[in-house]
């Protein structure tokens, strides 16, 4: 029996790492509103290796409608540019030589429609890992109540535990695209 409730505290750790992977996919979604978050989604090949933009100097967000890179290292401004560019963020950076300077246009309604398609298919994604992951912990149930490791009564104790577990987690996902959904449809 204990290890069943092994079995029900790995599928939730596995469904919290989901549910985190989830708010960092929706967190590099662009929206009408600067966060320094959006540029975690740029890697940048300098020094011989690919770094965050944020491993490379500061970002700060000084009004809604612009993000602000402060390189430490000045002579990499052009690559972390080209690489501001060639990201599918849709930006244009600019630089007067101290700093980098990326204008967050305001977005199209349609524009907004799009992203929130694009959030619903990370949020169904991540739903599916949720149910899979449930899915396995019940067989592993059910294979532990069939070799006699467990009784009948127990293993349906624990398929009900790990149901609401997954609940929990599906609420999680569905509050988190509820907040990401209103975030992009604001103007």
């Amino acid at each position: 029996m204990p290890e069943t409730h092994q079995e029900i505290k790995e599928a939730k750790a596995k469904m919290d790492k989901s549910v985190q992977a989830l708010k960092q996919e929706l967190s590099e979604i662009r929206t009408s509103r600067a966060t320094a978050g959006l540029l975690d989604a740029v890697d940048v090949e300098v020094y011989g290796q690919k770094m965050k933009i944020n491993q490379l100097g500061t970002v700060t967000v000084p009004d809604p409608h612009l993000i602000v890179v402060d390189l430490w290292d000045k002579s990499q401004m052009a690559v972390v540019e080209k690489a501001i560019m060639a990201s599918s963020l849709g930006i244009t950076p600019s630089n007067d030589g101290k700093l980098i300077r990326i204008p967050i246009p305001q977005l199209t309604e349609e524009r907004r429609k799009e992203l929130v398609k694009v959030a619903g298919k990370y949020v169904e994604e991540a739903k599916i890992a949720v149910r899979n992951i449930r899915r396995h912990a019940i067989d592993h149930i059910k294979k532990a109540q069939k070799a006699g490791e467990l009784p009948e009564d127990d293993a349906h104790h624990l398929t009900e535990d790990i149901q609401k577990v997954t609940d929990q987690h599906v609420a999680n996902i569905d509050e988190a695209f509820a907040a990401k959904q209103n975030d992009i449809m604001e103007v």
